[in-house]
């Protein structure tokens, strides 16, 4: 059956991923299922989505108990969940609204379209640049690959959106150049460069862009899509570094394996949209909302301890092993660089039943923020090994 899968698949689905010959039938925690029977411990987590494993009880409960209810309506109308996640992210970041989408690029373009409409009315509509940094990764579609800071990723898709200019990350004098050179509406980053290979910001470039904004009266917007929802061990990766943006964006573990993201709005841009002025047919959804505040409502201080304990574990075990040149994240959010090519020890690790990803050229580990220390620690001992 498998191989009918596979084909029906590479006849019909479009040529746009790269597959591993696998075809998954079934989950349960952090374990992952084939179709011939075969288990694996799931170090890779959808790519940072499913964040409370498979077949988990309080998320499925949600969903069927809202299922049962309504499974979708328009924004023309109030939903509880939409409602109340709305709530919850706000009291939770201390912002003050959210936009409601399907996913992290979609967040980002709201974040984006924010940012410029805040600083045409209150600055002038020359004031139109968006800042970002150098090998970072904030979606796919024109916009969001115009903000993206990978120049690999831009050559096929030309022209696109104006407005964007890169500098490297880390580099608070190159940062200080830029915002002087442009008519700045925002500053764009993410506190961990996660498709650019896992790597965090410093704490100093962080603090020192949060002073420049304040003196040339600009946007810190975040994009959270993979930090997010207790990825890094706090609730979201900006709270590491002590500041506060004017926009969040957020999406892939929020709605724990449902589609949703969010750009979460401070007090400076709260009231920028009105009607009108963006929109989304799926956006809120009550299903997916229903789902996220499952999430959102586990992510307690006491459970964001265990995700940095869990951190402390993988790193103290990757940082002197045989084959591996360096490890670098934050939280569940992990970058192996190792000896080997990084493709050759994701495929060993994939044969001896451990599911890991890549980032450029390094093994990404990004398991369910509730993986157990005993499956933990199973598949870390597996990664080393093929390390060596």
């Amino acid at each position: 059956m498998q191989g009918n899968i596979i084909s029906t698949d590479k006849e019909y689905v479009a040529n746009t991923y790269n597959r591993f010959p696998l075809e998954i039938v079934r989950g349960e925690g952090s374990y992952l299922f084939d179709s011939e029977g075969k288990k694996y411990i799931d170090m890779g987590s959808g790519i940072g989505v499913t964040a409370f494993g498979f077949d988990d009880e309080e998320w499925k409960t949600a969903i069927i108990d809202q299922i049962n209810k309504v499974q979708h309506t328009s924004n023309l109308y109030y939903t509880e969940p939409c409602a109340n996640l709305a709530k919850l992210l706000c009291e939770k970041t201390g912002l003050k609204k959210v936009f409601f989408s399907n996913s992290g690029a979609e967040a980002n373009e709201c974040a984006i379209k924010v940012a410029r409409k805040w600083a045409c009315d209150t600055k002038g509509e020359e004031y139109n640049t968006i800042i970002t940094l150098e090998n970072s990764f904030h979606g796919r579609t024109v916009t969001t690959l115009a903000a993206t800071g990978q120049e690999h990723y831009h050559q096929l898709f030309k022209p696109l959106t104006d407005g964007f200019v890169h500098t490297p990350a880390n580099n608070l004098e190159a940062l200080e150049e830029v915002v002087g050179k442009n008519k700045v509406a925002a500053v764009m980053i993410e506190c961990v460069q996660g498709e650019g290979g896992v790597i965090p910001l410093e704490k100093n470039f962080v603090a020192g862009l949060e002073k420049l904004s304040k003196e040339h009266n600009f946007l810190i917007i975040v994009d959270e899509v993979q930090t997010g929802n207790g990825r890094t061990g706090k609730l979201y990766g900006y709270m590491n570094f002590g500041i506060t943006p004017d926009i969040v964006s957020t999406a892939k573990g929020l709605g724990g394996g449902l589609p949703i993201g969010a750009a979460i709005l401070g007090e400076r841009v709260e009231n920028v949209l009105g009607f009108g002025d963006h929109g989304s047919t799926y956006g809120g959804n009550p299903v997916c909302a229903a789902a996220a505040l499952t999430v959102i409502n586990r992510l307690s201080d006491e459970f964001l301890n265990e995700v940095a304990e869990k951190s402390k574990y993988v790193f103290s075990q990757f940082e002197n092993a045989v084959g591996v040149q360096s490890v670098s994240g934050m939280g569940l959010m992990i970058g192996i660089k190792t000896v080997k090519p990084a493709a050759e020890v994701v495929k060993m690790a994939m044969e001896k039943g451990v599911l890991c990803l890549t980032a450029k050229d390094k093994v990404r580990l990004l398991p369910a923020l509730n993986i157990p220390f005993s499956d933990l620690k199973a598949a870390v001992e597996v990664i080393k090994a093929c390390c060596k």
